[in-house]
């Protein structure tokens, strides 16, 4: 099958992924399914991998290169393990980026995403920038009628990212509140149409491209923003104060160090982006009282609730797409901003 195989790391990011011919993955387990990939998701992930972010977590041993990237996955399944029953050759599916164990105490609680034994294709073993890739059966949930891989890929690992963010934002607002964006790009615009369904308060979407910032708009955003220089006091003369919640999807470039300062006393922070570093005086912290805490990938509960909302018409995904062989113009893309909202990966 086709493959792209990343061969080095490079903060710099002067490196390609070679296409080559590689042997499909084969079941070697009861629980093991094989899909066919209809499309994968381009994420700025992706982008810190081959910088070495993750290397030192991922990579531990320094013997996981040349490997295939791709951790938001959806297909058809071409072959199951002998232990699985809920899909079938030939059904149109989704998969969750992690497969966990189902049996540490993480997953008996439903927190997927903590597992003690699970796995992450695309993140430390192989993933969906491929023909085929392999994963688990409690990974899977199986397409609504209509709904097709391509149109969703994304949404299994930035649209649930996304739904996390928004979910916990919504418990924090109310009718008169304001959420403010930062970030309207491949997360940022599903976090939008969430908290429009979820939440009963208003949103300011923040970002320095126009077409994010026209998507902003036909995605029904109370107030749009360019992220300039004056944008803290933007957001307190807007709000009256500062925004109830604040969730920063972009996480470095100088935009970590401005987002705690656009809450209001007592207003929280959902970090989502990274690659940054928070600096905040802890008079500040205490005197405002405000909250900062992470939000990590969602667990599969919220995929298939984020599938729902999906079918439903109220979340859908703006996305560009490209051929497997074009992978690294993607990336390139990506990495200057000549897309809006997400790119996908079609074989």
């Amino acid at each position: 099958m086709k493959a792209a195989r990343l061969y080095d790391y490079d903060p710099a990011m002067n490196v390609e992924l070679k296409i080559e011919d590689v042997p499909p993955p084969t079941i070697t387990a009861p629980d093991e399914v094989v899909v066919k990939v209809g499309a994968a998701g381009l994420c700025r992930t992706d982008l810190h991998i081959i910088e070495g972010v993750w290397k030192d977590i991922m990579d531990t041993q320094g013997t996981l290169l040349p490997y295939v990237m791709g951790h938001e996955n959806a297909g058809w399944v071409e072959d199951v393990g002998s232990a699985v029953t809920s899909v079938k050759p030939g059904d149109a599916v989704i998969c969750h980026p992690f497969q966990s164990c189902g049996i540490c105490l993480n997953c008996r609680y439903g927190h997927d995403m903590y597992c003690d034994h699970g796995t992450f294709p695309g993140l430390g073993i192989d993933g969906g920038f491929a023909e085929y890739f392999k994963t688990s059966e409690s990974s899977l949930i199986k397409l609504n009628t209509g709904i097709t891989p391509l149109s969703v890929a994304p949404m299994a690992d930035a649209g649930i990212t996304a739904y996390r963010a928004a979910k916990k934002a919504a418990r924090l607002s109310y009718p008169g509140s304001w959420t403010v964006l930062l970030g309207i790009g491949g997360l940022g615009h599903i976090a939008l149409q969430c908290l429009k369904h979820i939440s009963g308060g208003r949103v300011i979407a923040v970002d320095r491209e126009p077409a994010a910032q026209k998507l902003a708009k036909d995605l029904g955003a109370d107030v749009v923003l360019d992220g300039g220089p004056d944008l803290i006091e933007q957001v307190k003369d807007i709000t009256g104060g500062g925004a109830h919640v604040v969730i920063d999807f972009v996480g470095e470039l100088g935009v970590e160090n401005i987002c705690w300062k656009l809450l209001r006393q007592g207003g929280e922070l959902i970090m989502v982006g990274y690659g940054g570093k928070i600096e905040i005086p802890t008079l500040d912290l205490v005197a405002n009282e405000i909250k900062i805490g992470g939000s990590l990938v969602g667990d599969y509960i919220e995929l298939v609730e984020l599938m729902e909302l999906n079918a439903d018409g109220k979340v859908m995904m703006h996305q560009t797409e490209y051929k497997l062989a074009n992978i690294n113009q993607a990336i390139d893309d990506f990495k200057n901003r000549r897309f809006t909202g997400r790119g996908v990966i079609v074989p």
